[in-house]
């Protein structure tokens, strides 16, 4: 209730798009504002953890009293103003801009396992029904085939030149280890002299990788099982490497572990992740890893046996060393691929099974 004297509050200032009133905070860009609506706004080079770039000018849209249409992801959002995001001159604007796009491209279809974001230019393409020859000519991209190393794949015949990684690289993670270089034709994504990624600052983190809407930056691991049979699934976990707790997506093919992608709405992470979390998960599937106890005999080998016979001869062992030795003779390390179950378990056998605090982890190195 407004008391006598007292102004009432100002109303939350609105923009009108496609015909109704919608409220916005001060700082928003129009494209934000038609996201929260659900107005599927096409864009290729944005990424919303970046700062906008208003490089694709897909994302245009009609805004009442301008000459020409306004890139959303880069106009800020000002009380009064009247835009329209689906008109017939702005859809036509958009398909010629897909179809100049793909012009480039040697192919628009590309493996999904390629990345997170690798399939972004085909469902456009495929949305706007975009004649994919219109345009054919000249090429800017050139791939780097002479990259040897095990991780990115540089097909930079697919590339658009929308500079996701190279922002990604300098925003997100401070590496700087990617930029462009040359213009119109001659563009192309480089790394400091035009080199191989192992000669330059890249960490190998993924980030290019999974924020490219083409596949020109993709997962050399996760392409190799391109040829097993079977559907893409993802099943959320979080990386076993430290206690970061980043969030990722498991990527499998039937029983098969084929690839590691970051979440993008993980708390901890918010699609980061690190080489180790991105590309390390090796170990799950290796020929060497042991599916059963192993104990050594009396000819030295280690031979299987059960987990009863196995946790026996530890506990006989940890008791050998502490009669011997003391109990200040025993430390434990404790493996962070592991889970938070047998590290809680690791931590509560030394400290109150042996009363001792002398207990580390190896992700912490």
């Amino acid at each position: 209730m407004i008391q006598r004297g007292q102004e009432e509050p100002a109303a939350d200032p609105t923009v009108n798009i496609d015909g109704a009133d919608v409220p916005f905070t001060d700082g928003e860009t129009l494209y934000e504002v038609c996201s929260r609506q659900q107005k599927d706004v096409p864009t290729l080079c944005y990424d919303p953890r970046l700062d906008p770039f208003g490089g694709c000018r897909l994302c245009v849209v009609e805004l009442e009293g301008a000459r020409n249409p306004v890139a959303s992801c880069t106009t800020r959002a000002t009380a009064g103003m009247t835009i329209r995001t689906e008109t017939e001159a702005i859809e036509k604007h958009r398909r010629t801009l897909l179809e100049l796009v793909v012009s480039e491209n040697r192919q628009v279809a590309v493996d999904e396992l390629a990345g997170y974001a690798s399939q972004e230019l085909k469902t456009l393409v495929d949305r706007y029904d975009a004649d994919r020859g219109r345009f054919k000519g000249k090429q800017s991209g050139h791939s780097r085939d002479d990259d040897d190393n095990p991780f990115i794949l540089r097909d930079y015949d697919q590339c658009i030149s929308c500079y996701r990684c190279v922002r990604v690289c300098a925003e997100q993670e401070g590496d700087y280890a990617i930029s462009v270089m040359n213009r119109g034709f001659e563009t192309r994504i480089t790394t400091e002299f035009n080199g191989l990624l192992r000669d330059s600052d890249c960490t190998f983190c993924g980030q290019c990788i999974q924020t490219c809407p083409t596949g020109a930056l993709a997962d050399k691991k996760a392409l190799k099982s391109a040829d097993i049979p079977g559907e893409i699934e993802k099943t959320r976990s979080i990386c076993p490497y430290c206690g970061v707790g980043c969030s990722v997506d498991l990527v499998t093919k039937g029983d098969k572990l084929v690839g590691v992608q970051p979440a993008m709405d993980g708390p901890a992470n918010e699609g980061a992740l690190c080489v180790k979390g991105q590309f390390a998960f090796g170990f799950v599937q290796h020929d060497d890893r042991l599916k059963t106890p192993m104990v050594r005999g009396d000819d030295g080998e280690l031979h299987p046996t059960s987990w009863d016979d196995a946790l026996d001869r530890a506990a006989d062992g940890l008791r050998t060393v502490v009669e011997r030795h003391g109990r200040e003779a025993l430390y434990a390390v404790a493996s962070g691929r592991a889970p938070h179950e047998a590290a809680y378990t690791m931590q509560k056998i030394m400290r109150a099974g042996w009363g001792l605090n002398q207990i580390d982890n190896c992700s912490r190195a």
